[in-house]
């Protein structure tokens, strides 16, 4: 009896370590193809060559349906309207509604907001709530995009698998594969997301180059982070000519920038007023609050573009003429969606 028992026992350790081994080679086999780099991507690695410029609009549909383009933006003008706090539930529920027709009828630009209302949420407060986070949803919608070689798609994975949302597991190899791949295809968010990697490990030049990539396409923070880079280097005209492309593409920052300028005469230390002189920057009340009144506009309206900004806030030696706010310095709009 007693062997008997033994040999039960012999039996039953044996299956416990077979089923053992078998769940933790399955459990093996599930995460390496987890985590395993999907196919066209390639690892994102600090000592190869930075990826060549490109331009995001050089991969997007270059046809876009006019009903539908105008129906998106005339309810991403709603959301840009206000803080979004201060949006009342019928406004965000329109929101959502026209930005939920207009991606299901094919607006890329539909869809890429749609996603952003799934990853963050529309309406902060109980009484404004329109869509609470949907990681799921949001991922789901970057997919899709991936599949039709969207730049946007690439980076906003990326950013699902640096976090692990959505059903995208977290791989922080998998995310900067998808950077990697967004920046190849012009996207000035990756290319930012790779020059801060670059700058990281001290490759300035290649940060540098990735910055101005984005810049090169509007995209004001890059403007913004190469004109910090040229202020510390000392050249002060630069920086300021570099601030104001930031400001032209959106960036509040770059404006609260120029305002604090013009209204000190310097942007950190005292001691560089005269350093600022002798490029023929001053302290300026009257352009500190035209720089002002337009930082508050791009705080609460980033999408604003300012093409005519040079014709009613030049930088000094040119006069200030005439202006009636910040509507003249904005890009008039046209009938037709944009074309690539």
């Amino acid at each position: 009896m007693k062997a008997r028992l033994q040999g039960y026992k012999k039996v039953v350790t044996v299956f416990a370590i077979v089923f053992l081994s078998m769940y933790l080679l399955i459990e093996h086999v599930r995460y390496r193809a987890m985590h395993e780099l999907p196919k066209g991507l390639r690892r994102f690695d600090l000592i190869d060559p930075p990826p060549v410029c490109a331009r995001w609009k050089e991969h997007m549909p270059r046809y876009r349906d006019s009903d539908v383009f105008h129906l998106y933006i005339a309810a991403r003008k709603l959301w840009r309207s206000k803080i979004e706090w201060q949006l009342t539930s019928k406004e965000t529920h329109r929101i959502l509604a026209d930005v939920s027709t207009a991606a299901e009828k094919g607006d890329w630009g539909a869809k890429a907001l749609l996603a952003h209302f799934y990853r963050e949420g529309l309406g902060p407060l109980p009484e404004n709530q329109a869509q609470l986070p949907d990681g799921d949803k949001a991922v789901a919608i970057a997919r899709a995009a991936v599949a039709a070689g969207q730049p946007w798609g690439f980076y906003d994975l990326g950013v699902a698998h640096e976090h692990g949302y959505g059903g995208a597991v977290y791989d922080q190899e998998i995310a900067w594969a998808y950077y990697l791949r967004a920046a190849q295809l012009g996207s000035p968010e990756a290319q930012m997301a790779l020059a801060a990697a670059y700058g990281q490990v001290r490759r300035f030049d290649d940060e540098e180059r990735m910055l101005q990539c984005a810049a090169a396409q509007a995209h004001g923070p890059a403007a913004y982070r190469l004109a910090i880079r040229q202020e510390v280097l000392g050249n002060h005209r630069e920086a300021a000519k570099l601030y104001q492309e930031g400001v032209k593409f959106g960036s509040d920052d770059s404006a609260t920038s120029l305002e604090m300028l013009f209204k000190n005469g310097y942007w950190i230390v005292q001691s560089e007023r005269e350093n600022l002189k002798t490029v023929g920057l001053t302290s300026d009340p009257e352009r500190a609050q035209r720089y002002g009144v337009i930082s508050e506009a791009l705080r609460l309206n980033p999408d604003l573009r300012l093409p005519n900004l040079d014709k009613v806030l030049p930088l000094p030696p040119t006069d200030l003429p005439h202006w009636d706010g910040i509507d003249d310095a904005l890009e008039p709009e046209g009938p037709a969606p944009p074309a690539y």
